[in-house]
């Protein structure tokens, strides 16, 4: 037994003592709780299990060996199941990803994580949301930190006032692209993150942000909340304390949560019209944080057209088509074809990655249409050529000189708009999606 089985042999286990347990019925009395290490116990209503005649006792123990046979090493001993919890089971879950799983006999999950983030569930959307896009991408290396910052310069230009934040801790450098160093602040977002945690955010919090020269000049305003400070300080010390939580009496506040508090302090502060994030690149928890736990309104998922890059979206529309987390998500992607070479014909190219895009979407993203059968109004599905869909993506080329310009504040009196409309389309759709007309 692999991980990667436990959730569908767990619901076959399930099936087959249905009868004698009725755990259909039962099913706001027990739960699955996988642990850090990833192993399975089952969790029973304290209640429940006291009101329960010795035939179901001896039938629920046959169940807790099952698991215990069928799983291994991913199951807790027979011996120590079923674990005894409280329903709703309320307090058992802080600090936890709680899904659904099975389709013949659904059941609730109770997944810990290491860093209290995942990729499983989506926060509520409120007011900070509205005005948020991520930039994420499956692997570095694609043009996304660029392409935030000359937005942020295009925004500001068409009068915006902008908010920047660098969430690529583990590999900063947003800032340095829009502050030059007699700009930067004493602090940044992993001080505030560390300084939290001891209830002494507030010390950091004047002292975390500072204006871009690029909107020098112009209607707007880029308020820049770079990852670190202008002194480093012991940052590696500080990352290894950034994902902790903070408890508020007895009130358990995972990071990502203090994370959306800070964005709501600068907003409170700046009233910024467009938020703009950089995140991790990966599939890591970190990155997660950025694209569900602060809800944006709009994620744009860069992409090069590439094996790597399909495989990656593919696993993370996979992961949230199987824990019925989909539907919650897929309205905020839109899909980014980055840094697209300067080919003569790149037509083949553009070809590729949006077949590539779609078949990503349409598989685990999109509603699956009956053969013959016209799209409903209310349906998320879209053709593969729709240039309004999610996976038909926005535009980004490939530019010799601006791709090796590592400090963007140095050109703001250089900068020339048709130059940069014509390397980055995407700014008109972006504008689009923040209500100016391109």
């Amino acid at each position: 037994m692999l991980f990667d089985k436990m959730l569908a042999t767990l619901e076959d286990i399930f099936l087959r003592h249905d009868s004698a347990l009725f755990l259909r019925k039962r099913k706001e009395s027990f739960y699955i709780n996988r642990d850090l290490r990833g192993r399975a116990a089952l969790v029973w209503d304290a209640v429940s299990l006291e009101q329960m005649d010795e035939s179901l006792r001896v039938a629920l123990a046959a169940l807790c060996t099952e698991i215990s046979e069928k799983l291994g090493k991913h199951a807790f001993p027979a011996a120590r199941m079923p674990l005894v919890g409280e329903a709703p089971f309320t307090a058992d879950q802080q600090g936890a990803v709680v899904f659904t799983y099975g389709e013949h006999l659904p059941f609730t999950v109770v997944d810990r994580m290491l860093t209290e983030s995942s990729w499983s569930s989506r926060a509520t959307e409120d007011s900070l949301s509205q005005k948020m896009t991520v930039f994420y991408s499956i692997k570095g290396g694609v043009g996304r930190s660029t392409a935030l910052a000359v937005a942020a310069w295009h925004l500001a230009q068409r009068g915006k006032r902008v908010m920047v934040a660098d969430m690529d801790l583990e590999s900063p450098g947003l800032s340095s692209s829009l502050l030059p160093e007699d700009r930067r602040p004493d602090y940044g977002l992993l001080d505030w993150l560390v300084e939290d945690v001891v209830e002494n955010g507030d010390e950091a919090l004047e002292r975390l942000f500072a204006t871009s020269p690029l909107a020098d000049g112009s209607r707007g305003e880029i308020v820049v909340i770079p990852a670190h400070g202008r002194q480093y300080g012991d940052y590696i010390a500080k990352m290894g304390r950034a994902w902790m939580h903070r408890m508020d009496g007895e009130t358990r506040i995972p990071w990502p949560q203090r994370l959306r508090t800070l964005l709501r302090k600068l907003d409170g502060q700046h009233h910024p019209e467009c938020i703009l994030i950089d995140a991790r690149a990966g599939l890591d928890e970190i990155a997660s944080a950025s694209v569900l736990d602060l809800a944006p309104r709009l994620v744009l998922l860069f992409a090069l057209e590439g094996t790597q890059t399909w495989t990656g979206y593919s696993i993370l529309f996979n992961h949230w088509n199987t824990i019925g987390q989909a539907r919650n998500i897929r309205e905020s992607l839109q899909m980014v074809a980055a840094m697209i070479p300067p080919l003569e014909d790149n037509q083949p190219y553009m070809q590729r990655l949006r077949e590539n895009a779609w078949d990503c979407f349409r598989e685990q993203l999109y509603d699956a249409l009956p053969a013959g059968e016209e799209r409903q109004s209310d349906a998320f599905s879209f053709d593969r050529d729709d240039v309004e869909a999610p996976h038909s993506p926005w535009i980004i080329h490939w530019h010799q000189g601006l791709s090796a310009i590592t400090q963007l504040h140095t050109l703001e009196s250089t900068l020339d708009a048709a130059q940069i409309k014509g390397t980055f389309p995407f700014l008109s759709s972006l504008d689009t999606f923040f209500g100016e007309q391109a």
